[in-house]
């Protein structure tokens, strides 16, 4: 009678402990209600690679191929933390935003890539603008030209200012505009977000 008694005691707590990781294992499931919205923060602005600054116009001769307006690239890294505050994993599926110096726009930044976001995790990603002296120039003067002109400066006071102090980042670089999309079983979720650097 004893041993019966131990057996169904042991079976008993067997049963409670497989349950309980069976809940523990269970996530919820995602609706309108309890899809809270990821945070998307900018963590910091790296300069990827510099190449200092040049431009040359079409009327120099090259070594090898035609002649050309080209200016000095540069590959900007935007690391962004992602934070997913659900009790279940989010697509992060679309991810768009706009690089401002200072007060004039000069890049878009668009990915289509998908990234799973875990449940109360945080993933970190890295995004590059790369960009050239003469497509900012050509920016500024399309969609900056009223601002630049009311600044007093021109064009070429402006990029090799960016160009040349960007290492140090004495200037504000921003994030304008920025939006993501967030999925989870059919429900979905956008977030907008707007940042300065430094």
């Amino acid at each position: 009678m004893q041993r019966k008694s131990m057996f169904l005691a042991v079976i008993s707590m067997v049963a409670v402990v497989m349950f309980m990781a069976g809940c523990a294992g269970m996530t919820a499931k995602p609706t309108e209600k309890n899809f809270k919205a990821p945070t998307v923060t900018l963590s910091h602005v790296e300069v990827q690679t510099y190449w200092g600054w040049w431009f040359f116009s079409n009327k120099i001769k090259p070594a090898k191929g035609k002649a050309g307006n080209y200016g000095a690239p540069l590959d900007l890294a935007f690391i962004f933390e992602i934070t997913n505050p659900n009790d279940f994993p989010v697509k992060m599926e679309k991810f768009q935003f706009t690089v401002g110096f200072e007060d004039f726009d000069v890049n878009t930044v668009l990915s289509n890539e998908a990234m799973w976001i875990p449940a109360g995790k945080t993933n970190q990603i890295r995004f590059h603008s790369i960009q050239d002296a003469r497509q900012t120039q050509l920016s500024l003067l399309v969609t900056g030209g009223l601002k630049l002109k009311e600044s007093g400066k021109s064009f070429w006071d402006m990029l090799e200012k960016w160009w040349t102090q960007i290492p140090d980042f004495s200037f504000p670089v921003h994030v304008r505009g920025g939006s993501a999309i967030f999925k989870a079983d059919g429900v979905m979720k956008s977030v907008s977000f707007n940042y300065t650097f430094p």
